[in-house]
């Protein structure tokens, strides 16, 4: 039987020199590259794809439909707010009595008066001042108090974890309105006591939240390059981990904020809100229950601006939402 014979390559044809000495490259041709490489790109010459770091989760945020209205809502309270001591309006504590025989809107009184004559207007302009100091304030003290909290346990865990884990569940275990009234009955209703109640009620949630996105994020490659540059481990979880949880955390605190807005409201329902003279949200729609068969505006005005700010929040909070899932 005959073998089959292969026809020679080229490389055989051509004999050993053609594989030992590599093509040349003509010095002309390497400095006409390097020279186009150098030379400065024309103004409207195109640009190639060059990867670039994506735009922040803030500067995205206009693009989001949804969270701008959200911030429209915010921002209408928060410059009638600003601009209470400027406005027109009469002294929120000021009672005019003559008005209580014709309490409903008018030209002198735009949403009218309450039960004791006091215009709701500006009691509803300078409330938001008020509402809008403490609930933002409580919720970033609850994080100040949570976050580090979070970090700890799910970055070390064992028995870091084991300890935070179990006081934060025999806090989580109480029913959050009633341990706001435990804790307010106790120490009484003032701004302070408000955000140490929201301290402690919010605190632990928080940090369940900071744990559980810890606990994802340190086993990921970055983690384990920062530790293979022996940073610090408060460098490790401050710069790398925290950063990297930004959208669910700030998704979450227009939300705690907006929970914190109904809960000062409720808190104001039951007479356990802010002391007089300071206007009250939920006090007023409290106050306004005993005519609201014969004068509903007294109770639905204070509700509605209830409703429209921690709406905003809400709506901040699903834009960003949004945003954070496309990272």
């Amino acid at each position: 039987m005959m073998a089959s014979i292969d026809a020679p390559s080229d490389a055989t044809r051509l004999g050993p020199a053609a594989i030992a000495e590599p093509p040349e490259i003509m010095p002309d041709a390497v400095a006409a590259s390097m020279a186009s490489l150098a030379a400065p790109m024309a103004p409207g010459a195109p640009v190639a794809a060059i990867d670039r770091k994506p735009p922040s989760l803030l500067r995205r945020l206009p693009t989001s439909r949804i969270a701008m209205v959200g911030l429209t809502l915010i921002g209408i309270w928060v410059v009638l707010a600003a601009l209470a001591p400027f406005l027109p309006l009469d002294d929120p504590n000021r009672q005019d009595f003559l008005s209580l025989g014709n309490p409903v809107p008018s030209a002198k009184h735009w949403l009218g008066v309450d039960i004791k004559g006091r215009d709701i207007l500006a009691r509803l302009i300078f409330g938001a001042r008020t509402v809008l100091m403490v609930a933002p304030f409580a919720a970033i003290c609850a994080y100040l108090v949570g976050m580090p909290l979070g970090l700890l346990a799910g970055y070390y865990g064992g028995k870091v974890d084991l300890v935070v884990s179990r006081l934060s569940d025999i806090i989580l275990a109480f029913p959050i309105i009633i341990l706001y009234v435990i804790l307010i009955s106790q120490i009484g209703p003032s701004f302070w006591n408000i955000v140490l109640a929201v301290i402690l009620t919010a605190g632990p949630g928080i940090g369940r939240i900071v744990r559980g996105l810890t606990l994802e994020q340190r086993h990921l490659d970055y983690v384990a390059a920062a530790q293979l540059r022996k940073e610090s481990d408060f460098y490790v979880m401050a710069v790398e981990l925290l950063p990297n949880c930004r959208g669910p955390l700030i998704t979450d605190f227009c939300l705690r904020v907006g929970y914190t807005i109904i809960t000062i409201g409720i808190l104001g329902f039951l007479g356990l809100g802010l002391p007089p003279p300071d206007p009250d949200w939920g006090t007023m729609v409290k106050e306004g229950t005993t005519l609201i068969s014969v004068h509903p505006h007294m109770s639905l005005f204070p509700a509605i601006a209830i409703v429209s700010l921690v709406l905003g929040f809400n709506l901040v909070a699903d834009g960003v939402r949004e945003l954070s899932l496309t990272d």
